[in-house]
């Protein structure tokens, strides 16, 4: 089971960071994405992470503004620069690549980042 954490309200502008773990087992074996979905619109991909390599792919709304980034346990998405249109519920996502949300098998129940003045 993954678990998101991290999310918050925030201003335009502001960061936030958050985590993806697996409870009762490792990350490692497996490629990581960060999914969001906005109200009354579908789950689009964000980002991903490869396992060994670190390879990382990113969607083009976020490029230059969000970061990847793993350990052995956990994922985590660096969010800077962020704005209203980054609101959403967050999911983070195992065994799989790329931003297509059919590309991954686990997936985690979702945090909810709102970025509002």
């Amino acid at each position: 089971q993954l678990v998101e954490s991290g999310g918050g309200l925030v201003q335009p502008g502001g960061s936030l960071r958050l985590s993806c773990t697996a409870s009762g087992s490792t990350l490692s074996d497996y490629a990581i994405g960060w999914f969001r979905q906005a109200p009354g619109k579908e789950r689009e991909g964000v980002s991903c992470i490869s396992t060994v390599s670190g390879r990382t792919k990113y969607s083009y709304a976020v490029q230059g503004r969000f970061t990847i980034s793993r350990d052995k346990n956990t994922g985590y998405l660096q969010m800077d620069n962020l704005k209203p249109e980054d609101t959403g519920v967050y999911y983070c996502a195992a065994k799989g690549w790329g931003l297509r949300v059919t590309a991954f098998e686990y997936w985690g129940q979702g945090t909810q980042v709102t970025v509002s003045s």
